[in-house]
């Protein structure tokens, strides 16, 4: 059976619309933009250019887009979306990541307008590592899918794993994720780790603990429980 018609394509489609609705209601994509895509044998399912602007990502399953690896649509209503060039490399470099997730999670925008990293500060995103700023290219373009794709190298690891993410400068979130689960959950941890960062800076204005001083307490305690452990 062809993947366009296997029952796994269909059932893609039908999760991709209702995690992307999950992700408008929790407030991590916007009717700006944001993109949902995930590899299926040798298919790939993908939100359509205006989900979010034109349907405030309240999608059907047939509005997700059925596409080859180069882009061309095989099934689905709509056009490609316009970040679709930087989905399919990575999805195309790298065989462990099974879906891709952009969004303009409003916490990382933060850190998107001050071209800035977030640091790792919470044990549930330990493994992500810090998430980088990616070098400037304008939207929508292939230079800033070569610019994504060169900084997820070396973290093929963190894919398997789970998911590696990286910053678009003045723009939003990327990740690649082993799966849709995998991926949809990292943009959620990401988020609440990127508050949490805007938040204790705040905390540190009205004379509390700096993060610094915070993480090096942490690495204290878990190399002296390591330490007692072993």
């Amino acid at each position: 059976m062809s993947s366009l018609f296997h029952p796994d394509v269909a059932a893609m489609r039908a999760k991709i619309a209702r995690l992307a609705g999950m992700l408008y209601e929790r407030r991590l994509l916007d009717a700006a933009g944001g993109n949902l895509s995930a590899r299926v044998g040798d298919v790939i399912c993908m939100t359509s250019r205006y989900s979010g602007s034109k349907y405030q990502w309240n999608i059907r399953p047939d509005q997700v887009l059925v596409v080859d690896n180069t882009g061309k649509i095989l099934e689905g209503e709509g056009g490609i979306s316009r970040e679709a060039k930087v989905h399919l490399k990575l999805l195309n470099e790298f065989p462990d990541g099974g879906s891709v997730i952009h969004a303009h999670a409003p916490n990382v925008l933060v850190f998107a307008a001050l071209n800035q990293p977030i640091p790792a500060v919470l044990e549930q995103t330990q493994k992500f590592g810090p998430i980088q700023c990616v070098p400037f290219a304008p939207a929508h373009s292939q230079d800033l899918a070569e610019n994504v794709a060169a900084a997820i190298r070396g973290q093929e690891e963190r894919i398997k794993k789970q998911a590696a993410a990286v910053i678009m400068p003045w723009h939003g979130l990327f990740l690649i994720g082993k799966d849709l689960d995998a991926a949809y959950d990292a943009v959620e941890r990401i988020d609440g780790q990127a508050r949490i960062v805007i938040m204790a800076n705040l905390m540190k204005l009205a004379g509390m603990n700096t993060l610094s001083d915070e993480q090096a307490m942490y690495q204290a305690a878990l190399a002296a429980y390591e330490g007692v452990k072993h």
